[in-house]
């Protein structure tokens, strides 16, 4: 049976749920089937059903060749509870579906969940600051300032715009918060062009993002890129981390340690138990959608894009959380690979084992979630084998990050030109097509302006004009083309410069001539 990718955005896994049950219900083969001497018309066993559905999920790209056996009797479980399906005598709402002969049928009603329509909701201002033209707003342009207090609440506005509080505020240096806030916001644009603008809209509240986080991420790391703690209580324990080095390591192990036929057994039991204790996945429950949205990417032709957009999301985690994931990779990486690792499972394979028993660990949802364990098996594949890109750090942010900061300073040394960090308040909620108007008109408003100033400002030198227009071109080349839209009219600005005056030329011209004719 042929699938569709089902895209990023909000609901993701209803939207997958609902594509797997209607390719299920088409595909699957109906026939006559004769039980305890009666003959039962357009059904099929469980036996069948879990061969057939089997097949169409390790082939489907959203779910992967990882799928076992034993997670597609999982899901017709859940099928049956859920009445995708039914037994023939029209009973489910149970869970008591075996890989067995038991014979089970479509029911009349429709199988699929119901996907929430709902609009996206503009909840503070910080969402329409994830485009990189709206980063920060300048002083000097009062239409800006009047459509930023049309949204905000009346009782909320202590002055007004052009008091001289207001101006203190709009004219200052950056601060320690304001870098955090450039380093959230540059993170999230990035995310944004990958996912597109509004599948993150709707999966992720700028405001939950800890910008502390994502500087942490970046700078405390040792030198194979795992993060350092500074503070240990949060750190995993001395003994977990000895046994998941005795793994990652094996067979070189320590001497002191105990050796014994089903020791290794024991250890990965050990680090299992910790892991499955933790109060909170190590991709934490508030970046489900985000991460299951990720999952999207997954083809083998976005496979870059999908390193990258899990690079930045993975950013987003609390240090502790993103260090035990690292280690925890680092380790079933290794030991999948390792052909000295002795079976851990009589039956199942060494990597479909680590896959399986981590991957609730790393992905899962805050309510029941019926994909949830195979979405999670999908992500957690693609981490073991992507695991060193995914975690490293990335250096395009950080350059992206200094080259903004270094331009928000050149600016703070040009007198009139102020810079001001976005301030997040109360907004009406508006309509998708209100907010996206607003967004341009805003912020282009605000960088032609500042444009402006910098070509009228009589007391800049020539030298430093260029290169601050340079810079101004690069940042925003559709609005500098839209002032300067020939070569022409940009040379025009600079074309007043002294001149030699034509009788000089002539002369010169007349002295040359006579002295070549002599």
């Amino acid at each position: 049976m042929s699938s569709h990718i089902v895209t990023p955005g909000p609901y993701r896994a209803t939207k997958l749920w609902n594509e797997v049950a209607k390719l299920f219900r088409a595909g699957m083969h109906l026939k006559k089937h004769r039980q305890h001497f009666r003959v039962y018309m357009n059904c099929f066993t469980a036996s069948a059903a879990v061969d057939w559905l089997h097949e169409l999920l390790k082939n489907n790209s959203n779910f992967g060749p990882e799928v076992t056996r034993q997670q597609t009797i999982q899901l017709l479980k859940k099928f049956l509870k859920n009445h995708v399906i039914e037994d023939v005598k029209g009973r489910w709402g149970m869970e008591d579906l075996e890989d067995n002969s038991q014979l089970y049928r479509f029911p009349s009603t429709s199988p699929l969940k119901p996907v929430p329509n709902r609009a996206p909701v503009l909840r503070k201002k910080s969402i329409s600051m994830m485009d990189r033209e709206s980063f920060f707003k300048f002083r000097g342009s009062k239409k800006f300032d009047k459509e930023i207090l049309e949204n905000v609440d009346p009782e909320a506005q202590e002055s007004p715009v052009g008091s001289p509080s207001s101006e203190t505020e709009h004219c200052r240096e950056l601060t320690e918060d304001d870098i955090q806030v450039i380093w959230k916001n540059v993170t999230l644009t990035h995310l944004q062009k990958l996912v597109g603008s509004g599948s993150l809209e709707d999966v992720l509240d700028p405001a939950q993002v800890n910008p502390k986080f994502i500087v942490y991420n970046m700078t405390k790391v040792n030198k194979h890129g795992v993060v350092s703690l500074e503070d240990k209580t949060d750190d995993l324990p001395h003994w977990v981390l000895s046994a998941m080095k005795c793994l990652a390591n094996w067979p070189k192990y320590d001497s002191n340690q105990p050796s014994y036929p089903g020791f290794e057994r024991d250890v990965f039991k050990t680090v299992s138990d910790y892991f499955y204790s933790l109060s909170q996945p190590l991709l934490t429950q508030q970046y489900y959608e985000l991460f299951v949205n990720i999952l999207g990417l997954l083809q083998p032709s976005q496979e870059r894009v999908a390193i990258e957009g899990l690079q930045l999301c993975t950013l987003l985690l609390p240090p502790a959380s993103r260090r035990k994931l690292q280690l925890l990779l680092r380790m079933i990486s290794r030991m999948s690979q390792n052909v000295d690792m002795p079976r851990l499972h009589d039956v199942i394979g060494t990597r479909t084992l680590l896959v399986q028993t981590f991957s609730r660990c790393v992905l899962s949802c805050e309510e029941v979630d019926d994909l949830d364990e195979l979405l999670a098996t999908r992500l957690l594949s693609f981490l073991m084998d992507h695991h060193q890109e995914v975690l490293q750090v990335p250096v395009y942010l950080h350059k992206a990050v200094e080259d903004h900061i270094s331009y928000l300073k050149s600016l703070t040394t040009h007198p009139g030109s102020g810079v001001a960090m976005p301030t997040y308040s109360f907004c009406r909620q508006i309509s998708t097509q209100e907010f996206e108007e607003q967004k341009l008109s805003v912020s282009q408003t605000a960088l032609a302006d500042l444009l402006e100033s910098l070509i009228k400002d009589k007391t800049m030198s020539v030298k430093e004009k260029k290169k601050k227009l340079k810079l101004f071109q690069k940042e925003y080349p559709d609005i500098y083309s839209r002032r300067f839209p020939t070569t022409e009219s940009e040379a025009q600005l600079f074309a007043d410069k002294p001149k030699i005056k034509p009788p000089m030329l002539l002369s010169i011209k007349k002295a040359k001539t006579f002295s070549i004719q002599n």
